[in-house]
């Protein structure tokens, strides 16, 4: 365990002017918070953080960062408070730990909605301070460090967030060493095996190659200082996740691997390293197709650095990284290296906000604002992670970075969701070619479009960047709403017109509060999917309107299609009023959801058990496509002001504190719904899943009671579930 002189030492010896007095009050105050507390391991509770916060000193991180580490587990784990922390260490120190306090709760590896949402609250926080995932970083590789002591299920779950989410998040904003070190540390855990393997021929081939590692050091370095360059020559081995993971892309065994070992060559500036390429292409034949330019075409987590493979003695391929040593410190330390805060030019809570890593990382928590559901989010984010990428340019130069396997309709989304919405067709290199055609490095893409366009929904399966699929997503979406909206016009012109009243926006817009709608387009698009009648948006528009002919011909069979009673009652005893089917035949409403009236509905016969009515927008029906014959046309028969009661199922995820379903019940039992059944699965500390079995008079009625619960604090989400 680090003592507190040690600690003190570590920080002054990269920051003279760090708060020595405030740097042992943390240590001590952890101290004594932790007490006596054990880990799994056995060793003292306090190790931990201190371990944390030896990580970050190797990071050179500014001395709140560090204390910050040593405190971060004591409002969590001990009875200290977040205003003593405060008013003993400031309110920086204070809000760091705030935040880290909140990320411990997270448990990434559990559903996937649920996922998608603490990575949510995850890139926020870190967003706003990037310090709080620096910490968040060394906290879990301090963690997989001790994974061993922690039981075998706990281990996996562990290793595969790691994985996951950590792992490449740290890769995202540059900090390779710990990343290299997270991904190998959670694949010894995750494939024990494969891991033991590749480490044992990795040593049988380092002291077989032992010789040959000297003499190709030796040789480098005279080549360069022949031409007049003083380098710094360094062999390296790769590590066994990275070594693994190629040979399962590649499906090569490990003998056919032929760049187990690599070079870097690190000179004084930029112009020196196209020297040395330069001195090392001429002593030996280049390895076509395996040269990059990072120094001219960064990576967007700032990664800078020349690659080349060769052909070295003894007709080994040498792979060659050549930067300088700031392209060095950025390639180990990523956003950690940024100096800025280190001189006094900026707040340290900003540090590296010049960064391509931040601003990437600003560009993801931007997509927050549209809208996207937490499993998108966390699809788009998990995207942007884990490719590698290509770099293709438009026709005027302009630089686009992409994962790799990204086609020409990721490029359009690249430019602007307007260019890719409108995209018809590309030239790739001055040719015609299919959108869907993967780009390689280099590429000029020139995207053809066309006034009008809208990008078929089958595109999202052929792209490869979150962007570009979350903007197709958002596209279709729009385009089924315009459909809905311009059924729900004719309805309404034609329901305005049997009414003898005139109909137009302005007169629709300035009935919107009555509506309880927004926008005149959320009116017309509830009319055109069945959600409102045409009679209420009437009556909204001239309340003192009268449908005379209501309850007979049109009126009554549109009232019969569209809703049923509106007051209490329990559920009918006798047969389910439903036109269109033998009355002889058994009718049931599909289970896990049933259909209330406003639903357009659609029976299904089955041999031996009768029809089984579907709301017409239930994904079961997709099992029926390829049995056309056993669909029946069926509609509604309740007459108006009937007082009956139909099956619904509402899923909803609360947070889980002291009178949450309290809340749920009353708005329930204040709308006059009927609960059935409730079922409860606590997913996190933070939420639980209630499933809610209900009956209501009809869709108005239930959406109701939706839009109710919607508004209250302890519910995070609702959705109906329909079977």
């Amino acid at each position: 365990m680090m003592r507190q002189v040690e600690l003190v030492e570590r920080v002054k010896r990269y920051d003279p002017s760090a708060d020595e007095a405030l740097l042992n009050r943390a240590y001590i105050y952890a101290m004594v918070a932790h007490g006596s507390q054990k880990r799994a391991s056995g060793d003292p509770f306090v190790a931990h953080p201190l371990e944390v916060a030896a990580i970050l000193t190797d990071l050179r991180l500014d001395a709140a960062t560090i204390i910050a580490a040593v405190l971060h587990d004591t409002i969590e784990d001990t009875g200290a408070t977040l205003d003593e922390i405060n008013r003993i260490f400031g309110p920086e120190i204070g809000s760091l730990v705030d935040g880290l306090t909140k990320l411990k709760k997270l448990d990434l590896v559990s559903k996937q909605a649920a996922q998608g949402e603490n990575f949510r609250k995850l890139l926020l926080a870190i967003a706003a301070d990037l310090r709080v995932l620096l910490v968040k970083l060394a906290d879990r590789l301090h963690n997989m460090r001790t994974l061993a002591f922690m039981p075998p299920e706990k281990r996996r779950r562990i290793a595969e967030e790691t994985l996951d989410i950590y792992a490449p998040l740290a890769g995202r904003m540059g900090i390779q060493e710990i990343r290299d070190e997270l991904e190998d540390l959670a694949f010894r855990t995750l494939k024990p095996e494969a891991h033991e393997t590749i480490t044992k021929r990795l040593s049988d081939l380092t002291h077989r190659s032992e010789g040959l590692t000297g003499e190709i050091e030796t040789s480098l370095k005279a080549k360069l200082a022949a031409g007049g360059i003083d380098a710094r020559v360094s062999g390296r081995q790769k590590r066994p996740y990275s070594i693994w993971r190629k040979m399962e892309r590649k499906s090569v065994a490990f003998e056919q691997l032929s760049d187990v070992f690599g070079f870097r060559i690190v000179v004084d500036g930029i112009g020196e390293c196209y020297q040395a390429l330069g001195i090392v292409h001429t002593a030996w034949p280049m390895v076509p197709g395996r040269f990059k330019d990072y120094i001219s075409t960064p990576k967007q987590n700032d990664y800078r650095s020349l690659h080349t493979t060769v052909i070295g003695p003894q007709s080994q391929r040498v792979e060659l990284q050549i930067r300088t040593p700031e392209m060095e410190e950025i390639a180990e330390y990523g956003i950690a290296a940024h100096a800025l805060y280190k001189d006094g030019k900026t707040d340290p809570s900003h540090l590296g906000s010049e960064s391509r890593a931040y601003q990437w990382l600003r560009r993801t928590v931007d997509l927050l604002a549209e809208g996207d559901s937490p499993e998108e989010f966390l699809e788009h984010t998990k995207l942007e992670l884990f490719h590698d990428q290509v770099f293709c340019f438009t026709p005027k130069g302009r630089l686009i970075a992409l994962p790799r396997g990204a086609t020409a309709i990721d490029f359009a989304y690249a430019v602007h969701t307007n260019v890719g919405n409108s995209a018809v067709g590309a030239k790739i290199n001055g040719r015609m070619a299919p959108l869907f055609n993967e780009l390689q490095n280099g590429d000029e893409v020139e995207i053809v479009r066309a006034d009008g366009q809208m990008p078929p929904p089958a595109w999202e399966s052929l792209v490869a960047t979150g962007k570009a699929r979350a903007a197709i997503r958002r596209a279709t979406r729009a385009s089924v709403r315009r459909q809905y909206a311009g059924l729900g016009r004719q309805i309404l012109e034609r329901a305005f017109q049997r009414a003898g009243k005139a109909f137009s926006d302005d007169k629709l817009k300035g009935a919107l509060p009555r509506l309880a709608r927004t926008s005149i387009d959320d009116v017309l698009s509830a009319v055109g999917r069945g959600e409102m009648f045409s009679g209420d948006v009437v009556r909204g528009v001239y309340p003192d309107y009268k449908d005379e002919r209501r309850g007979g011909g049109e009126a009554r069979d549109e009232a019969r299609s569209s809703r049923g009673g509106v007051n209490g009652g329990g559920p009918a005893p006798h047969a389910i009023p439903i036109r269109g089917i033998d009355p002889d035949l058994p009718i049931r409403f599909a289970p896990n959801g049933g259909a209330v009236p406003g639903d357009r509905i659609v029976g299904i016969l089955t041999r031996g058990e009768g029809v089984t009515i579907y709301p017409i927008q239930s994904q079961a029906l997709a099992a029926f496509d390829n049995d056309p014959e056993s669909w029946i046309d069926v509609r509604w028969d309740i007459e108006p002001g009937e007082e009956r009661r139909f099956p619904s199922r509402l899923a909803l995820q609360s947070i889980n504190e002291p009178g949450s379903l309290a809340q749920i019940a009353q708005v329930i039992a204040d709308h006059d719904g009927n609960i059935e059944n409730v079922s409860m699965k606590r997913r996190t500390e933070d939420f639980t899943e209630v499933t809610i079995d209900l009956s209501v008079f009809d869709l108005k009625h239930l959406n109701a009671i939706v839009s109710e619960l919607r508004a209250k604090p302890a519910v995070n989400r609702v959705e109906r579930v329909l079977a």
